[in-house]
């Protein structure tokens, strides 16, 4: 098929990757255009753009795609199908029906449960037991669209890092098996009425409230890892929690119970697995306490 993709972050690689070895015909690929990175703050083209410019493909970074001229250069491009993973764009409608086959999308969730910007980071967080990629036809609205496929996954004790690395994987294989042989999938209308929503992580919900219950913190801390990183603050220094256990042990909430790096939540504690100083690599517990020992009885911020 010819194909125009459409992506921008590491996610999205796997499947450009995919349709390329697949022996489809990539008109030309979109994404996000270059943006400040690094300490020098130099121009740092998304992981998608690399990986085409690898491969040899066109690539395309528009601001936007409302204007004429933008919606008709992509018309211009007489795609079978506009293929979507984590673009970061808003699709006018002119652009979604511009290919002969519409726009088909690679949804991180389940649909119609967690639609929106965070779809991984919120079902770790809110505990849920499983969650997939869903290939979806683009419609106006967000994530609303039919949906023609469904792969699911336990999630277990995956970091929103991990489960975004298969979910990259599994989308890709789902996008090829639906182009495969397109026609023989249905498309099926999501139930509204079963719909959450996923906003985008707000830096200000990185902070850890040690009030709050043992297994909410872990699932706080393995969905917001590794970015932007469950925080606390240790006399003045903010450190990163990027994974923990529930274990046992109680105290006041924040308290540290011992020279493990257990910590006392609101109810039940958490042992810390995994750490990260400011400007420094993430660590297991044991090497972190080698560099900064943390007494029993102290409390955390």
């Amino acid at each position: 098929m010819r194909i125009i993709f459409m992506g921008t972050p590491d996610f999205a690689v796997p499947a450009l990757a995919a349709l390329h070895e697949a022996g489809h015909d990539i008109a030309c690929v979109y994404t996000q255009p270059p943006r400040p990175a690094g300490r020098g703050k130099k121009l740092r083209p998304s992981p998608v753009q690399a990986k085409a410019e690898a491969l040899g493909l066109p690539v395309r970074s528009p601001k936007s795609l409302r204007s004429e001229e933008a919606q008709a250069d992509f018309a211009a491009l007489d795609a079978h199908v506009a293929v979507v993973a984590a673009f970061g764009l808003i699709l006018p409608k002119a652009v979604l029906d511009a290919p002969k086959h519409g726009c088909l999308n690679i949804h991180a969730s389940i649909l119609p449960r967690w639609r929106g910007a965070a779809p991984i980071h919120r079902a770790i967080m809110e505990g849920d037991e499983e969650t997939g990629v869903t290939i979806m036809q683009m419609e106006a609205g967000l994530d609303t669209g039919p949906m023609l496929h469904i792969v699911r996954t336990p999630i277990e004790d995956k970091t929103t890092g991990e489960l975004t690395e298969e979910l990259a994987e599994l989308g890709a294989a789902a996008m090829i098996e639906v182009l495969a042989d397109l026609g023989s999938y249905s498309p099926q209308p999501q139930d509204d009425g079963d719909t959450t929503y996923a906003p985008k992580i707000d830096k200000a919900e990185a902070r850890i409230d040690w009030s709050r219950p043992a297994h909410e913190l872990v699932r706080h801390c393995q969905g917001l890892a590794p970015f932007p990183g469950a925080w606390f603050d240790l006399d003045g220094e903010r450190i990163k929690l990027l994974s923990a256990e529930e274990t046992g042990g109680s105290g006041e909430a924040g308290t540290v119970v011992d020279d493990a790096l257990t910590i006392a939540c609101g109810s039940g504690a958490i042992r810390a697995l995994r750490l990260q100083r400011a400007g420094k690599p993430a660590m297991d517990r044991e090497d972190f306490l080698r560099g900064r020992p943390v007494a029993a009885g102290t409390v955390l911020d």
